[in-house]
């Protein structure tokens, strides 16, 4: 059951991706092609590259045949790269519009075109579908030309480049759900790097999916009581009292500690109650002791962060 969810669920992902791309196509776009590398972002290199490198992992697979391996590679592609990354940040540029809009538009049919065409083996269905629906050639997806690896589109160093901003990006936005900071709630963020250049070229970037006020790139930082994140090619800093209502996360984090505390107590009191113990199978007093634990586990934590933001908070 959990697959077939699982499936269906990447179905509609890849159905909506495709709808959004239609959606935003132009009349002038009838057909696939790509840019000159001079009008492409780097973001449309990263994706190119990020393509062509499955172009070539796939075709070894389906070679080996390692149908397993490959269709992983297909579902990560399309839903963390296409889906998650790619689409996220072409969003503004296809709603300014212009010489840019075109650029990303015929990227996204690209690469969404020549996708479906390594998916079709798995699921030839909505495969086929989509592919008439997008600019094409042929009559069938099924006897279209299969995706060849091509050298000039290995945009080694720009891949490289882009992934430092995009971890920068991740950790931000992790360290933000863990605090349960929402979205409207921007921050100026501080980059720490000797790669000054790429991050600066990354500002609007961070600014768009960190949920930035503003962002500020140097070698070195001082910024006192903040919050922290390291990658491997910078150091992020935010100043705490930007990210969080000291008053109102204490009154939530008091809240949620009596809803534990009470937890606390009814598993305690089930565990304790020899009748129970007595009565209840081996595998139900498992998963009870389980709860009791990961209540106290989340506890603790609660109680810490109570600390330290009563400590902030003074």
């Amino acid at each position: 059951d959990e697959k077939v969810t699982s499936s269906r669920n990447f179905a509609n992902k890849l159905w909506n991706a495709s709808r959004f791309i239609l959606m935003n196509l132009p009349e002038e776009i009838d057909k696939v092609e790509l840019p000159e590398e001079k009008d492409m972002f780097i973001e449309d290199k990263w994706i190119l590259s990020k393509f062509n490198n499955l172009v070539k992992e796939v075709t070894e697979n389906l070679d080996k045949f390692e149908l397993g391996i490959a269709v992983a590679k297909l579902y990560d592609f399309i839903w963390g790269i296409i889906c998650d990354w790619y689409i996220e940040l072409t969003k503004t540029r296809i709603q300014t519009g212009g010489e840019t809009a075109l650029t990303a538009q015929n990227v996204l049919v690209y690469v969404m075109s020549n996708t479906l065409k390594l998916l079709h083996p798995f699921m030839p269905f909505i495969t086929e579908e989509i592919w008439q629906a997008l600019p094409h050639e042929g009559e069938s997806i099924m006897v279209s030309e299969w995706p060849k690896y091509d050298e000039k589109y290995s945009f080694e160093k720009e891949e490289k480049d882009f992934e430092k901003v995009m971890k920068a990006i991740e950790a931000i936005r992790a360290r933000r759900a863990e605090m349960n900071v929402p979205p409207s709630k921007k921050t100026k963020i501080f980059i720490e790097t000797e790669e000054k250049d790429i991050f600066e070229n990354g500002k609007a970037y961070v600014e768009r999916l960190a949920f930035a006020s503003e962002v500020e790139v140097a070698d070195k930082f001082e910024v006192a009581d903040s919050v922290n994140m390291v990658t491997d090619s910078a150091r992020i800093f935010i100043p705490a009292a930007q990210l969080v209502d000291f008053k109102k996360e204490l009154e939530r984090l008091q809240k949620e500690k009596k809803e534990l505390e009470k937890t606390e107590d009814m598993l305690k009191g089930k565990l304790g109650n020899e009748g129970f113990l007595a009565k209840a199978p081996e595998n139900v007093v498992a998963a009870e002791k389980e709860k009791l634990a990961k209540t106290v586990e989340r506890l603790s934590k609660v109680n810490q962060s109570i600390e330290e933001i009563a400590r902030r908070a003074e």
